[in-house]
């Protein structure tokens, strides 16, 4: 039996992915991953998503080095999206934080407040010249 044997992939196939960080259960990011996507990072150890944009699988953190070490797969139970729990290295998100949920909602002040710092340079990991 294949890992993606039992998940139901939807009509374009594919499958929403929640990576959680494993020792905080902090949500880093929200993907998606087709059955090669979810093949490869099972037996690989580390997290390859599907591009919806690009409409192909590509490593997560390939470009940055910031790659996610998978940890545990867990499958909802309607067995339609997955939690990957991961060591993260350095950063999740493109923009340079840890996690891509780096803004929460202030009531009292009407709008998004970023509630913590980078980790990283985006400028200098993405647009090396």
């Amino acid at each position: 039996m294949s890992i993606a044997d039992q998940l139901r992939f939807d009509d374009q196939g594919i499958a929403p992915v929640a990576i959680t960080d494993h020792l905080t259960n902090r949500l880093l990011v929200l993907c998606y991953m087709n059955r090669e996507a979810l093949e490869k990072t099972a037996a690989e150890g580390v997290v390859y998503l599907y591009r919806r944009s690009r409409q192909q699988v590509v490593l997560k953190g390939e470009t940055s080095g910031h790659v996610q070490r998978v940890r545990e797969i867990r499958l909802n139970c309607e067995q339609n999206s997955l939690e990957v729990r991961v060591e993260q290295e350095v950063g999740a998100c493109h923009a340079g934080y840890f996690s891509c949920y780096f803004r929460s909602w202030d009531g009292e002040k009407g709008q998004w407040v970023e509630h913590e710092e980078r980790v990283f340079d985006p400028e200098a990991v993405y647009h090396k010249s």
